[in-house]
């Protein structure tokens, strides 16, 4: 396939591979970027960061972001303002005084994250687990074609919405972990440490994990020895109620990734079954993070102590709601739109309006209900085309920056509160992201025992879950909650992307799983089936045989 990777607009454009891998659908697009420009732009201004949101992209199925300037967003221009006048703006300047008066009295503080933690757990996470309960328990089959065309369009209006709040929530989470992680840093703790402190803070991942482990446990103690998820299920009336309950919570998410060409549980009970059968949880204590925490404090001085465990425990706080945001804003409500555009898609097909069911996920959300309702719309042909032209796009070697070359902002130039209010930002993407290893075979190492087992790469979550064995050493470019399930039976991990913080370390952590994160060359050197070592101690995987 011959494709020109151009930006999509002025300024820098970074890859992102860490949600939406390659062949991103038309939908999903339509939701992330709008969600995404609408609530950065949102919070910033509310927080104080000089900047006028973030923007996501697609760029021939590759989703490409960058950082929104506050002034001259879309200026074609390439030169940047004299050191002066960046100054002498941040002083004068209105909306960079607003800003600067914002960022010392939210950001620093921490009264607006606190506040927004409180919400969500008294108001926001109920009414989240209410609508996608109200969603899912519409019967799909029960529903006339207009019905369904009425059902796919709410469904796509409630994920902008709740993809918009999933970004919104995300400043709000990342100002305590960045306050945390920056306090330690200025103390001369690295961040892998500081970390170590936040073990234990967010049951909500492996909270499903927990579930699983109990309905195995139930099935070990009846003696019984299923062979399949409705085996599980006749086991007995508790066992089968712990199955339905954990399928009513967890059923419907995308357990694949973000995007909805990828499957939900409901779809893959053998998935189910082999997690079930796989399922165990940790026999290490839970007082890691305190253990980890009171060495950390000993390292401050005792007049920031303090300032410490305040910190401390905002982190924690922030670290659960992190976790337990993507679920139930982003997975959960995909996983409900994808189950009503497969009804779709099997009604289009038997009326002959696609060639194949699954060429539902070619259309936009303009075309869907009236093609639904009416036949009016794109023909069968041409979403066979639209198919084949995204699927090539998963072959295409995107590169990592598009347009002006990268620059870091100018910190020394802004006003103090926000100079740490971006510094804060840059140290959280660091820390979430990663920088490229210059070192072969090299990254973050998350554990401290070596552990040596057979590779098995894999692009996504599925893909792991069909071929991989107890033990394994799972190599992929990154994970996400959708990878919550596979990591429950890996002995070991290793990425492409990420950092100290990314949902790949963290869960690793919570699972005591080594994994050595964003080892930059992990895909072009480790072939499945090798005999693998990974040293988290020392972040290095080596390929024994």
């Amino acid at each position: 396939m011959d494709a020109v990777f151009e930006a999509p607009g002025p300024g820098t454009w970074e890859l992102d591979r860490s949600h939406y891998d390659s062949g991103i659908t038309p939908i999903i697009e339509e939701v992330a970027s709008t969600a995404a420009i609408t609530a950065y732009r949102e919070t910033f201004a509310r927080t104080g960061v000089p900047a006028d949101g973030i923007e996501f992209k697609a760029v021939n199925g590759f989703v490409y972001a960058r950082v929104r300037p506050l002034f001259g967003a879309d200026s074609t221009s390439e030169r940047t303002p004299p050191d002066w006048v960046i100054k002498l703006m941040g002083r004068i300047h209105p909306e960079m005084r607003r800003r600067e008066k914002r960022a010392k009295a939210q950001i620093l503080s921490g009264e607006s994250f606190r506040r927004t933690i409180k919400q969500w757990n008294e108001t926001i996470k109920p009414a989240q687990l209410a609508r996608n309960s109200e969603f899912q328990a519409v019967d799909l089959e029960a529903l006339d074609d207009a019905g369904v065309a009425d059902h796919v369009e709410a469904l796509i209006a409630y994920n902008l919405e709740s993809n918009t709040l999933h970004h919104v929530l995300h400043t709000d989470d990342l100002g305590p972990l960045g306050l945390f992680v920056v306090h330690c840093r200025d103390h001369g703790i690295e961040t892998s440490e500081a970390v170590q402190a936040l073990i234990g803070a967010s049951p909500s991942t492996s909270e499903p994990l927990r579930k699983l482990a109990a309905i195995r446990k139930a099935v070990e103690a009846a003696g019984a020895t299923p062979s399949t998820l409705d085996d599980v299920r006749a086991v007995s009336p508790g066992v089968a109620a712990q199955l339905d309950g954990y399928l009513a919570r967890h059923g419907a998410v995308l357990y694949s990734g973000y995007d909805i060409d990828s499957p939900t549980l409901l779809e893959r009970p053998d998935v189910v079954f082999a997690a079930i059968m796989s399922a165990t949880t940790s026999a290490e204590d839970d007082d890691r993070g305190d253990r980890a925490a009171n060495e950390l404090r000993s390292r401050v001085p005792e007049s920031e102590r303090f300032e410490f465990d305040r910190l401390l425990a905002d982190a924690r706080l922030a670290m659960d709601m992190r976790d337990d945001n993507g679920p139930l804003t982003a997975e959960w409500p995909g996983g409900l739109l994808r189950l009503a555009m497969v009804e779709a898609g099997r009604r289009l097909a038997e009326r002959g309006a696609v060639t194949e069911a699954d060429h539902v996920f070619e259309l936009s959300s303009k075309e869907i209900g009236p093609l639904l309702r009416t036949g009016t719309g794109p023909t069968p042909q041409e979403l066979a085309d639209r198919a084949i032209a995204r699927e090539a796009s998963r072959s295409l070697d995107p590169p990592p920056y598009l347009g002006a070359e990268p620059v870091d902002p100018p910190l020394h130039l802004l006003p103090p509160s926000m100079a740490k209010a971006m510094d804060l930002v840059q140290t959280l993407i660091q820390e979430l992201f990663g920088a490229e290893s210059t070192a072969p075979l090299t990254g973050t190492g998350i554990g401290a025992t070596t552990y040596v087992g057979t590779a098995r790469t894999a692009e996504t979550a599925e893909e792991a879950i069909a071929t991989m064995e107890d033990g394994d050493i799972l190599v992929t470019r990154a994970t996400s909650p959708a990878f919550n399930l596979v990591l429950a039976i890996a002995g070991g991990l290793v990425t492409v992307h990420g950092g100290a913080m990314c949902h790949a370390a963290v869960l690793s952590r919570e699972l005591g799983l080594p994994a050595v994160i964003g080892v930059a060359d992990c895909l072009e050197h480790i072939r499945t089936g090798d005999r693998v070592e990974i040293n988290p101690e020392a972040g290095t995987v080596t390929v024994l045989s």
